[in-house]
């Protein structure tokens, strides 16, 4: 059994994680990203540092183990962190800005299992630094929604916030002490704790008996509590996805659970997947940099779950292609044809796909096989053939057959392939 939480891709399902990520590259690079893998797991300051010691993943979500050496390992719960851990490990802040740079991998974090979420789950994450211009974050959601409706998908939303400049959270979390203060002990565990490390985040929690506080209490969004620079970056960003004829919604509630994130904050909904209807979402993280200790590097990113988009497709219907089977399927019809079949399938390897029977078979019989593996062509290996070197080939589709040379398969092939 596979470790709960956990679980093997194979079959439709990993065909349908495939052509997400490659979806997402073909986004990505189009917008000229460069591809990084980091590994999977980092020295665990590089999380702590970077996601914040507040925040669940680090208090409570973390796979975190000691080498043989004794350091204290973590494997990654988020991407973020790690990339800009490699951008300043190789030097990328000499690069033109912004460095645009994206990953695709899998996340580990000690959650709940549910649908969609799992232990170990698969993001795409896209990062641009270098840059503090808002036109650079409404690119960052203008490629998230654009891999999503490349995807096929229809029922989406954009909803759009800001948590402020380090000065506005300073402010509001000052706010939120006064007002939540007195009624602490009506809070859910977590959020007690979330009141004394950091309160915004407490407008982020899943307990029911907290939401009902804070809307019996009035509390006031984070975006009254702007300051002119921060309102200007999200009026400007708004003013990008107006013209980008992208909808969107200013979302009050919506509050990033990472300690280094400053004004821009978004999420991309899907109404089809039910309350948890997020598929992916990001912001600007300015200071993240220098929690790592680096130099202040601006930036600005996204992340999506490949299992939480997966549900959306499914949702809506959105088919994946027929799988493609082999381009030529071989089939001895004689014993000593088998052993011919793989010789010849290894030297038009790997122009075309090719697979073979491992015994004879009649030619109904073989034929039957091929159209169960969706192959174009079949290659009949008879003795005749055998003893002129030559193929009988049948184009599936059309009917139509040709006798060739065992030189000739390939090119014919290739021509008729495309």
């Amino acid at each position: 059994m596979a470790v709960k939480g956990a679980k093997d891709l194979f079959g439709e399902e990993l065909r349908l994680h495939q052509r997400i990520v490659a979806q997402a590259r073909a986004v990505l690079e189009s917008a000229g990203a460069l591809e990084l893998i980091t590994p999977i797991f980092e020295e665990t300051h590089v999380f702590e540092k970077g996601v914040g010691a507040s925040t669940d993943i680090v208090r409570k979500e973390m796979f975190t183990f000691q080498d043989r050496g004794g350091r204290s390992l973590t494997l990654r719960p988020e991407g973020t962190a790690a990339m800009v851990r490699a951008y300043l490990e190789h030097g990328m802040k000499v690069w033109p800005k912004p460095v645009r740079l994206w990953m695709a991998g899998p996340m580990f974090r000690a959650e709940r299992p549910q649908k969609g979420r799992y232990r170990q789950f698969h993001q795409v994450d896209y990062e641009a630094l270098g840059s503090e211009d808002p036109l650079v974050d409404a690119e960052a959601i203008a490629l998230l929604w654009t891999v999503l409706r490349e995807l096929g998908l229809k029922g989406l939303l954009v909803k759009l916030s800001s948590v402020g400049d380090p000065e506005d959270r300073a402010r509001y979390n000052a706010y939120l002490r006064e007002v939540l203060g007195p009624y602490r002990e009506e809070l859910s565990e977590d959020s007690k704790e979330r009141l004394l490390l950091n309160p915004m985040r407490i407008l982020d929690s899943k307990s029911e008996k907290d939401q009902a506080l804070l809307r019996e209490l009035g509390v006031k969004p984070m975006l009254d509590f702007l300051g002119e620079e921060a309102r200007g970056h999200l009026l400007a960003v708004e003013r990008h996805l107006e013209k980008l004829g992208i909808p969107y919604e200013l979302d009050p509630a919506l509050v990033r659970g990472l300690d280094y994130y400053v004004r821009t904050a978004f999420e991309v909904h899907h109404q089809e997947i039910g309350a948890q209807s997020a598929l992916g979402g990001g912001g600007r993280y300015d200071g993240l940099s220098e929690l790592l200790g680096g130099p202040r590097v601006p930036g600005v990113g996204f992340a999506f779950g490949v299992e939480r988009v997966a549900l959306a497709l499914q949702a809506e219907g959105v088919a994946l292609p027929p799988e493609r089977g082999p381009d030529l399927y071989l089939i001895p019809l004689v014993e000593e044809g088998v052993e011919a079949a793989f010789h010849l399938a290894q030297r038009l390897r790997p122009r075309v796909r090719v697979e073979f029977s491992l015994s004879p078979k009649k030619p109904a019989k073989g034929l039957e096989e091929a159209l169960k593996r969706r192959a174009a062509f079949v290659g009949f290996l008879g003795e005749e053939e055998l003893r002129l070197k030559e193929v009988t080939l049948k184009h599936l589709a059309t009917g139509e057959q040709v006798r060739l040379r065992e030189e000739e398969v390939l090119g014919h092939l290739l021509r008729a392939l495309g």
